[in-house]
């Protein structure tokens, strides 16, 4: 009898981050320095009035995201990680951090910029459904999704083509697919909500 795929929780990462400070190497991999150019790429010459980071870990990305966005919100489960991104992002007085459990929690904002990086393939089907509606949700007319996810193989609940697949398809109605690209490792997804009216 085949069971539901469950989101990965909060012990999950609790102990990745007893482990190691840095559990997939965000500082030192030459994979992960080469995603976070091409997802900061992907962003053009577009600044941002209110940007979304969901896992944001230890700020890695946070602190390249940041200078394109007057005020930028970075979430994670798990508070360890979380201490050491404020470290990392203390000169940024605009960026703010919380710990926020998504889906089952969501900020009250707008934004036009919402970038889910490594984190969609670790939920459920069930779940991702749900941030893909709480994306639409809070999302500016004309606002920017960036979707990055591992292509490799896990006992993750979803593969990341699994995850991003499922995002899309779930939001292909009130989203635009506008960039896709597979690049060693991984897959990058922009989309984009209906233009700015008036």
């Amino acid at each position: 009898m085949s069971t539901k795929p469950v989101s990965r929780g909060p012990a999950h990462f609790e102990r990745l981050y007893e482990a190691s400070p840095d559990p997939w190497r965000f500082r030192e991999s030459g994979y992960e320095q080469a995603k976070y150019r091409n997802t900061i790429a992907a962003l053009g010459d577009r600044r941002f009035r209110s940007g979304f980071e969901v896992g944001c870990s230890i700020g890695v990305l946070t602190r390249l995201l940041a200078p394109f966005c007057a005020r930028l919100l970075a979430v994670d489960m798990v508070a360890r990680p979380l201490a050491a991104a404020r470290d990392t992002c203390a000169d940024q007085p605009w960026v703010r951090f919380a710990q926020m459990a998504v889906p089952l929690e969501w900020p009250d904002e707008t934004f036009d910029l919402i970038v889910l990086s490594e984190v969609l393939y670790f939920l459920s089907p069930a779940d991702i459904a749900a941030v893909a509606d709480h994306v639409v949700g809070s999302l500016d007319d004309g606002g920017m999704v960036v979707l990055v996810n591992w292509r490799g193989t896990s006992d993750d609940p979803c593969t990341g083509d699994e995850a991003a697949t499922l995002f899309i398809s779930h939001t292909h109605d009130r989203l635009t697919v506008c960039r896709g690209s597979r690049e060693a490792g991984y897959r990058l997804d922009v989309l984009t909500g209906p233009p700015r009216t008036g």
